[in-house]
């Protein structure tokens, strides 16, 4: 009889484990859960910890809580500017409603299948009126907000949430890329020789004026220069007649001894002349030249007697 008794008490106590068991679940800090009643969903658990459900009636599904990546392949798309581009995106999204994913998707497999084409589709949407260089532009980072609104728009049925979508890699196709490649050449080129012509016209114009100014700055200093040399001048003059005042008689016989250095300096210069011509006039003069003692009567400029002197000069021709 105890031993029945201690066998049935056994019994209970299993059973209670097993329904303790059944009614208890965790759920963790990085997922939430669903309740379901037969199918149904009760209630949606999100904070974490442990909870209670009646065993065997009630299951739980966990979902993730985190932010999930999807690395969609690689589609090619036509851009605003016609040109073709081999996109290659990734996807981040976090699931903000279990009820509303279970009933829509189901599981994340099924629903990955309903987000590749969502995405792509939003891709097409805003690249489609976008040109290259706007996507290869900073302007880049708009665009992709852009594709990730559109995607929420599409997914929000799902109870899911498009942190972010963005290009990992923007290729041109391999038929157009050569192509491509010679038209961005040409343009640069084009452009090339448009600043080089620029730059060509901005140096000529400053030639031009630097020549200008030159001009202009040794126009004044000729300028100056033939006004310093003309008072110069005129203080030459000034003072050589000044001193040509001081004595008329002494300054024309030093003149003429200039005159006779000049022309007879090499001693081979004939001169044909008359005798009494004004060049020869200290020639032959009297002891006193206008009052100036000179040479003596009959001598030339060295003292010389004129008959000796006339010896020593050369035949005139």
């Amino acid at each position: 009889m105890n031993q029945r008794l201690l066998m049935a008490g056994a019994a209970v106590v299993a059973l209670a484990v097993v329904l303790l068991i059944g009614s208890v679940y965790t759920v963790h800090q990085s997922r939430q859960a669903l309740i379901l009643q037969f199918g149904n969903p009760v209630r949606v658990v999100q904070e974490p910890g442990l909870g209670f459900k009646v065993p065997f009636i009630q299951q739980v599904e966990f979902f993730e809580k985190r932010v999930l990546d999807y690395d969609a392949p690689s589609v090619e798309l036509i851009l605003g500017d016609q040109k073709r581009l081999v996109v290659d995106a990734f996807t981040r999204y976090r699931i903000v409603d279990p009820l509303r994913f279970r009933q829509a998707a189901g599981n994340e497999a099924l629903f990955r299948q309903r987000l590749e084409p969502t995405v792509f589709a939003a891709l097409r949407s805003v690249l489609g009126e976008t040109s290259l260089i706007d996507v290869l532009s900073k302007d880049r980072a708009v665009l992709m907000n852009r594709i990730r609104d559109e995607a929420n728009k599409a997914l929000g049925r799902f109870g899911v949430e498009i942190v972010d979508v963005r290009i990992k890699r923007a290729d041109l196709p391999v038929e157009n890329s050569q192509a491509i490649f010679r038209r961005m050449q040409t343009e640069r080129e084009r452009e090339a020789k448009e600043l080089r012509a620029q730059g060509a016209e901005i140096a000529q114009r400053i030639r031009a004026r630097a020549d200008r100014e030159r001009r202009v700055l040794i126009a004044e200093a000729q300028k100056r220069a033939e006004i310093l040399r003309g008072e110069g001048d005129a203080e030459a003059i000034r003072i050589f007649a000044e001193a040509f005042g001081q004595d008329v008689e002494f300054f024309k016989f030093f003149r003429t001894m200039q005159a006779y250095r000049q022309a007879l300096a090499d001693g081979n210069t004939s001169i044909v002349m008359s005798p009494e011509s004004d060049f020869f006039r200290f020639f032959g003069s009297p002891g006193l030249v206008d009052g100036t003692p000179g040479r003596p009567a009959g001598s030339d400029l060295a003292g010389r007697p004129a008959a000796a002197a006339a010896a020593e000069a050369p035949a005139p021709r």
